[in-house]
């Protein structure tokens, strides 16, 4: 049985297009780099034998792996962490009700938008304070 460096190839090019499709979390993009990497030494020395390239393969998945893992990036710090969670960039932001508040509850309309708030009573024109957010409802503190 021989293993021509071209079926190599086709293997590493083969996990590269799983790992578009599949959550493996990054780890056949480094078996298919580990794979590719014997095709371009089984071309350069021909005649290694399928152990060898085997055995070549998985160490270097292995070495590429545990070195992703220990140099990959930390997690991604947005220059905008509110942006899909809007109700979230409101928090610490001060408002004057245009409604009342009553029995605990109320609406707000922030810009284009009317807001469910819960907090203590207040009248119309008090101002308030988003001080949480809990699903689509702002919870509210009255300003002094």
């Amino acid at each position: 049985m021989t293993i021509e460096f071209w079926h190599w190839l086709a293997l590493g090019f083969g996990l590269l297009a799983l790992e578009m499709f599949l959550p493996t979390g990054f780890i056949l993009l480094w078996l298919g780099v580990g794979a590719i990497t014997v095709g371009g030494i089984a071309w350069i020395v021909p005649g290694m034998g399928w152990a060898v390239e085997f055995v070549l393969w998985g160490a270097l998945s292995v070495i590429a792996v545990l070195a992703w893992r220990k140099f990959k990036p930390l997690s991604f710090e947005s220059e905008r962490p509110t942006l899909n969670r809007r109700g979230h960039a409101y928090v610490g932001r001060t408002f004057t009700l245009g409604e009342p508040m009553v029995n605990g509850v109320g609406k707000l309309r922030i810009d284009d938008s009317q807001w469910r708030i819960v907090g203590s009573d207040a009248p119309a024109g008090t101002r308030v304070r988003v001080v949480e957010v809990e699903g689509t409802t702002l919870k509210v503190e009255k300003l002094d």
